[in-house]
């Protein structure tokens, strides 16, 4: 899908949890690509001049990029688990005739979406996109209850199948937020997987006198909603 009939769209991983309304975000103003700085801080970065020199974009005046020994600071770059774009048709095919020629990289589609719109990247603060990490690496930057969208990205903070025994998983404020994804998990009023949505007919799984959520039945009507037979998320 090229998502065309859409002026703007938010990208959001499946290892993220939303627990605010963010659609203030699509009155951001046109033409660039929003999405928060990422933190080369972690040992996923241990292969980078960034995590082997001690610098971060999230503290860029702790540790002082050298430019005369590596050239010119990098550019800005972002965390691809969320962002704000508009879908583009030239957009879209540039996108897969570039992907031909780039050579693969550590990060993948992350490296390539950075690389490809960094001349249009604008930061948005990181309550949009809170890598946990950031709680440990950088607090400063951080105000946890102001967080609106959290990433659980972190090596053991997947919520479905935390045991709190990798590092720093013990901390309490980790554990609150994995308590606050299974709380909107379980409830019930949000709770869709009783339904399949086939073509634009509704089917009750279980047979119970539901009636199709509302957003549903519009995309269905629309003839926006496509159906496929996916895989279970991991």
């Amino acid at each position: 899908m090229q998502f065309v009939e859409y002026s703007k769209l938010i990208y959001l991983d499946g290892d993220i949890q939303v627990f605010e309304n963010i659609d203030h975000l699509f009155d951001l103003p046109d033409g660039n690509f929003y999405a928060v700085k990422d933190c080369f801080c972690e040992k996923t970065w241990s292969h980078t001049p960034q995590y082997k020199i001690g610098y971060c974009q999230q503290c860029p005046d702790k540790v002082t990029w050298p430019e005369s020994e590596l050239g010119p600071k990098p550019p800005l770059y972002f965390n691809a688990g969320m962002f704000v774009y508009e879908p583009s048709l030239p957009t879209y095919y540039n996108l897969l005739e570039t992907l031909k020629v780039v050579p693969p990289t550590p990060f993948a589609e992350q490296d390539f979406l950075n690389m490809y719109f960094k001349d249009i990247y604008k930061p948005i603060p990181p309550v949009y996109n809170l890598v946990l990490a950031m709680l440990w690496r950088h607090p400063e930057n951080i105000e946890l209850n102001e967080a609106k969208v959290v990433h659980y990205c972190a090596a053991g903070a997947k919520p479905w199948r935390f045991t709190g025994q990798e590092g720093n998983m013990e901390r309490e404020d980790i554990k609150m937020l994995v308590e606050k994804w299974w709380d909107i998990y379980n409830d019930e009023s949000l709770d869709y997987k009783n339904f399949n949505v086939h073509c634009g007919q509704k089917e009750d799984v279980h047979r119970k006198p539901k009636t199709l959520p509302q957003f549903f039945t519009d995309l269905s009507e629309a003839d926006v909603l496509q159906c496929a037979k996916a895989p279970s998320a991991a």
